[in-house]
């Protein structure tokens, strides 16, 4: 037997071979991370719409991803050309409301709030603003080239999703290549992140959605200004696991203690705790199941570790990443029972 074929035989040395190659690529495209990972969520939550559709009904993929493809383009539209102008205007009303508020002489006679300005002082705010603002110009003048990359995404997971069985076939001929290990053990891989990033995101989604039309009935019943803005913050900061919840309380409590001062903000202390309680006693173990359920202070470890190496997105995938590690090392199933076996080489 030569070394090749010893190489091939040993599994666990080939499996992590391939691995260090994928992380290597995945590396190396690390500037079309942001078109590669819209283009997978996009495709993977069509594609999971799309089976669940066809257990019911037998029709081609293309007769669903058409109509849910214009019908997603339409809505679309409308945002763009009605709901987005409003909302930018409801926005920009409030922060000139939380604004005027903290230049009120009322704001000035608050005791409370003055001891937290000076406190606040010894940190030079002054600077970190004029560097917020700069953030703030680089992120809006970057809006175009994502704006882009999102549309680019939009078009592949299309002809991705279309063409399901096409691609299916297809994918078949590189596992019986003459390379076909190597594709196999890709494969494998891509079966199990697929598995442990459809638990994680899909439950993280619908833990979102729960929890943005919670705190938006709450802020309606407290007449807070410019719901539908706060909505969209608060759905964006939901689908940071744990986290949050949590980071979305600052922005929170600063605008309800503009409108109603210390008692709405011990509203909106009450409404986050007791959301954050629905979050980690009923919503994860419910529907992120007992397989995926991290400690807390893992959750935050890996949060600050995945922002650091991965940016914004490090913030949403950093998660599924590490529970994909988690089922590859054997430390924890993840995902479906239907997990991916091995190939056998010939």
């Amino acid at each position: 037997m030569t070394l090749y074929q010893k190489f091939i035989a040993n599994q666990q040395l080939r499996k992590t071979t391939v691995l260090l190659i994928l992380i290597g690529l995945i590396y190396v495209a690390r500037p079309m991370m942001n078109i590669i990972l819209l283009t997978f969520i996009f495709t993977f939550l069509v594609t999971q719409l799309v089976r669940k559709i066809q257990t019911y009904i037998k029709i081609p993929s293309a007769a669903v991803v058409v109509p849910l493809y214009i019908l997603i383009i339409f809505l679309v539209y409308l945002a763009v050309t009605i709901y987005v102008p409003q909302i930018a205007k409801q926005t920009i009303k409030l922060g000139e409301s939380v604004y005027k508020f903290y230049q009120s002489p009322s704001f000035d006679a608050n005791k409370f709030m003055q001891i937290i300005s000076d406190y606040m002082k010894q940190f030079n705010l002054t600077e970190q603003l004029k560097n917020g603002v700069t953030t703030i110009v680089n992120y809006i003048t970057g809006i175009g080239t994502m704006g882009v990359t999102i549309v680019l995404s939009f078009i592949l997971s299309f002809f991705y999703t279309i063409e399901l069985n096409q691609l299916s076939q297809f994918g078949q001929l590189f596992l019986k290549s003459t390379y076909g290990w190597f594709f196999q053990d890709i494969y494998y891989f891509a079966k199990k992140f697929v598995n442990t990033f459809g638990v994680v995101i899909e439950a993280q989604l619908f833990i979102a959605v729960v929890n943005t039309v919670l705190t938006t009935i709450t802020l309606t019943i407290m007449k807070m200004p410019n719901v539908p803005s706060l909505a969209i913050m608060i759905f964006l900061l939901s689908m940071i696991p744990v986290a949050g919840v949590i980071i979305s309380c600052v922005p929170l409590c600063i605008i309800a203690f503009s409108v109603g001062g210390i008692q709405f903000v011990a509203y909106i202390l009450m409404m986050i705790v007791a959301i954050h309680t629905l979050e980690t006693y009923v919503l994860n173990p419910r529907f992120m199941s007992s397989k995926t359920q991290l400690p807390i202070f893992f959750t935050f470890v890996i949060l600050f570790a995945a922002e650091r190496f991965l940016g914004t997105w490090g913030l949403i995938v950093g998660i599924p990443i590490f529970t994909f590690f988690l089922d590859i090392l054997g430390v924890k199933t993840i995902g479906k029972q239907n997990q991916p076996t091995d190939i056998k080489v010939e």
